[in-house]
Formats: C-alpha cells, sequence, structure tokens
C-alpha cells in the first residue's frame, strides 16, 4: 500500500500523460478546417469503395484515364483552352511568347517549302544551277539567323516590361522553335491574327 512504485511503473506513467495534450481543445474553438460538404464526402467514399480489386483492373482504369486526359489534352491544344494545356504550354508568360511569335510573319516559318524547293532545284544538274542554289541555301539560313535574333531580343525586351516579376526561363527558346512550325501546323493553335499584336 504505501510501497514505492517501480521505475518502470514510473516512466509508463510519465510516458502516457505526456502523449495526452495538457488542455482538451475547447468545444467553441475552430478546427482549422471548413467542414466538407456531405455530397463531397459521400463521393470521395464512393470513390474509395471503387478501388479496383486486382492490378488488372488498376491497370485498366489507368489507361483509360490516360486516354481521356490526352483527348482533353488534344482538345485543349486546338481550342487554347488553359486549364488543360500540358506543363510547358500553361501560364500567361507562354500565351504571351506564343501570341508575340503568332502575330509576325518569320522567316522560320517557310524553312520547310524553301527546303523542299532548293532540294528540287539541287538535282538539276545544270551548268551554274548548283552555284546558284548554294547561295540561295546560304541566304536563307542567314535571313533566318537574322530574323530569329532581332525576334528573341524583341520578344525578351516585351516579356521583362509585361513580367517583371515572373521566371522567365526557357520563353525565348520555347518562342523560336514555335517560329520553325508553320503557322497552320502549330500547336497551341494561334489564338491572334498577323499583324494584331499581343
Amino acid at each position: 500500500m504505501f510501497r514505492s512504485r517501480s521505475k518502470d511503473e514510473q516512466a509508463a506513467t510519465a510516458k502516457v500523460t505526456a502523449d495526452q495534450p495538457q488542455q482538451p481543445r475547447d468545444p467553441q474553438a475552430p478546427k482549422g478546417r471548413p467542414t466538407p460538404k456531405r455530397s463531397d464526402s459521400q463521393s470521395q467514399r464512393r470513390s474509395l469503395a471503387k478501388t479496383p480489386a486486382n492490378r488488372k483492373d488498376a491497370s485498366r482504369r489507368q489507361r483509360e484515364a490516360r486516354r481521356s486526359d490526352m483527348a482533353r489534352q488534344r482538345e485543349a491544344l486546338a481550342s487554347g483552352d488553359e486549364r488543360y494545356l500540358p506543363a510547358r504550354d500553361k501560364g500567361p508568360v507562354r500565351r504571351f511568347a506564343r501570341d508575340f511569335v503568332d502575330s509576325r510573319f518569320v522567316v522560320a516559318e517557310f524553312f520547310l517549302p524553301l527546303a523542299v524547293v532548293i532540294l528540287v532545284l539541287s538535282m538539276i544538274r545544270a551548268g551554274a544551277m548548283q552555284s546558284y542554289v548554294l547561295l540561295l541555301w546560304m541566304v536563307v539560313i542567314v535571313m533566318i539567323v537574322i530574323n530569329s535574333f532581332i525576334l528573341a531580343f524583341q520578344l525578351k525586351r516585351r516579356l521583362r516590361e509585361r513580367f517583371p516579376d515572373e521566371n522567365l526561363r526557357g520563353t525565348v527558346a520555347y518562342a523560336l522553335m514555335r517560329t520553325l512550325q508553320m503557322r497552320r501546323l502549330r500547336l497551341p493553335k494561334p489564338q491572334v491574327k498577323r499583324g494584331e499584336r499581343p
């Protein structure tokens, strides 16, 4: 009755009291998060209840989800819907870069048709034709480089003015890659007309 408790018993009681909070929470105090709506909690319970029973069902569901995501992404690329665009195309900075490129004539977008023409001309074995084709090829490349340099300089300046606090890394390279595609083949589809300033 009056004997002292062993050290193990004292340690166990100290541990139990340390685990319990010092003061019980006031029932009137806010809990720190809003109570979910009944419909939300029910749908969450239903989704948990519908978990796949085996690996085959799980992989089938993943394939279906991936397929629906890809279909939604394709529609967004065609319509320009920001919500479902791929991560590389999302955001106001990338949209501005796309609009900046789409509103101008750039030499690089005509690179593929010009390359085909030059290739056909190079097959002609006339006397001085080979040297003219080589000269034309060099002129096209120089024009693309100069035009891309000017476009990159202008875009960089406009981006700094318009988005001073945003991360602009990779945006100029993104815009220059877009110039290499023909206008009607660009994805996301152009949202501005030529000559219309973004």
